[in-house]
């Protein structure tokens, strides 16, 4: 029996390959002109394997989001004990912006920032794939909210949960994006997606400890003990059932 080990290998290269092979046919050719069957030609592949790995041309786009979800929710469901809520996303950024290690999530992640701008350009090109990616970003954001709110249920409500996730996503993104409107490489891309990810947080070291429901109003006065546990400089406010 073949190693599992040089099969898995062999898997990856496949699936890059294809990856590859489908952006390069997309800007020489035109995203909507490409087929699926060209895909897996150039890629030295049938059409079946093809869609061993994906679904259609949308999904080879966006081939590591859902790499890069599932190690946010490993990140989310593995709280340390105590930990303030804007380490831990703090975390969650690092998680997903890792590409050192030779994991597949790693491995996906090193590619994602070779095609970078080529995806870039193609997105900014393309309605149905604009379409897509924001389809796509609200289902990732919905559901890490959702996650983040099972982490944290003391310290957050589901309301500051989609807050703390919207700003944390949209603050990586719009950060990598000014880097890439300024010509800046994608390594700078990413550093300036972990620096929005730091921005973002300090908003969450700033929000009012939640005071449980019932809790007198002397307590509910002086939320500084609760506030550590978020990890941010309480300050008063109402108290939030």
């Amino acid at each position: 029996m073949p190693d599992p080990g040089l099969r898995e290998r062999k898997k990856r290269r496949t699936r890059h390959a294809l990856i590859e092979a489908a952006v390069r046919l997309f800007e020489s050719k035109g995203y909507a002109e490409t087929t699926l069957a060209e895909i897996a030609a150039a890629a030295e592949v049938s059409t079946r394997t093809f869609f061993s790995y994906f679904a259609g041309k949308e999904d080879v786009v966006f081939f590591d989001v859902r790499s890069r979800v599932e190690r946010a929710l490993a990140v989310m469901a593995t709280r340390r004990p105590g930990e303030p809520v804007a380490d831990l996303l703090l975390r969650v950024g690092e998680a997903t912006l890792a590409h050192a290690g030779d994991s597949p999530a790693e491995e996906d992640t090193r590619l994602a920032m070779e095609l970078l701008e080529a995806r870039g350009r193609l997105v900014m090109s393309e309605p149905a794939l604009q379409a897509r990616l924001v389809q796509v970003m609200f289902g990732v954001q919905h559901e890490l909210a959702a996650a983040l709110l099972r982490a944290c249920p003391d310290e957050l409500d589901h309301i500051d949960a989609a807050a703390a996730v919207g700003a944390f996503v949209g603050a990586a993104k719009l950060a990598a994006m000014s880097c890439r409107d300024r010509g800046e490489p994608p390594e700078a891309m990413w550093a300036a997606a972990r620096r929005g990810c730091e921005v973002a947080v300090l908003g969450l070291r700033a929000l009012p400890a939640r005071t449980p429901a019932g809790t007198p109003p002397a307590r509910a006065a002086n939320p500084g003990r609760a506030g550590e546990a978020v990890g941010h400089n309480p300050r008063t406010e109402p108290a939030r059932s």
